[in-house]
């Protein structure tokens, strides 16, 4: 159920009540960028978090999902790959844009066709370099020191059929330290993530005027 604006009277009379914008998150981890993401768009005027879609029961995001009373979609892979990627779930829910906050699984083609240019994913470096299959968390940050990078970052991107391959929207830079190890440099890189992840979804969301 949506929630009834109380103060009718500072919004302007052409203003179209439902068009509140609805986030799906998919997490398979702690669910740290999710809690972020769900905390900036708490008081938003036009866009919620009103999902959690999470393919393991023991994700941390589901802890998070439970604390901010958010429904939770538990995903198993041979309905995920195999039918119809939750499709109808995602479209009763009403969501508008899927954002993919530590999510394993690649998204299948059916998820893009109909969410095209609404998925939203950030990948922990500078694509279209240390992207790819296989490429997550630490693996990234173990491949950019190993390769002698000076500098890193994150990359938001939207997401298509190939792994860490979709439109980018914005990438941010880090130093890569000499003594750095994969640990170090990853703190480093989530600063980063929890500063821009919401305000670039939310700059995404507001773009879509349709």
């Amino acid at each position: 159920m949506r929630q009834l604006y109380l103060m009718i009277n500072t919004i302007e009379p052409n203003t179209v009540y439902t068009n509140k914008k609805s986030i799906g998150i998919f997490a398979s981890g702690t669910g740290t960028n999710a809690a972020n993401i769900i905390n900036h768009f708490k008081k938003h005027p036009t866009i919620s978090v009103s999902l959690i879609i999470s393919n393991r029961a023991d994700a941390g995001v589901i802890k998070v999902a439970d604390v901010n009373n958010l429904p939770v979609i538990l995903i198993e892979k041979e309905t995920f790959f195999r039918g119809n990627a939750y499709v109808d779930e995602l479209l009763n829910a009403d969501i508008s844009y899927i954002v993919l906050a530590g999510f394993l699984w690649k998204i299948p083609q059916i998820l893009i066709d109909i969410y095209q240019n609404k998925i939203i994913n950030i990948h922990p470096a500078l694509l279209p370099k240390y992207g790819g299959k296989g490429m997550y968390g630490n693996k990234v940050h173990e491949a950019v020191i190993a390769s002698g990078e000076k500098q890193s970052g994150i990359t938001i991107h939207f997401v298509d059929e190939k792994y860490d391959n979709g439109g980018i929207i914005f990438q941010a830079t880090c130093p890569v330290l000499t003594d750095d190890t994969p640990d170090s440099l990853s703190q480093r890189i989530h600063l980063l993530e929890y500063e821009h992840f919401p305000k670039v979804i939310e700059r995404v969301v507001e773009s879509d005027h349709h």
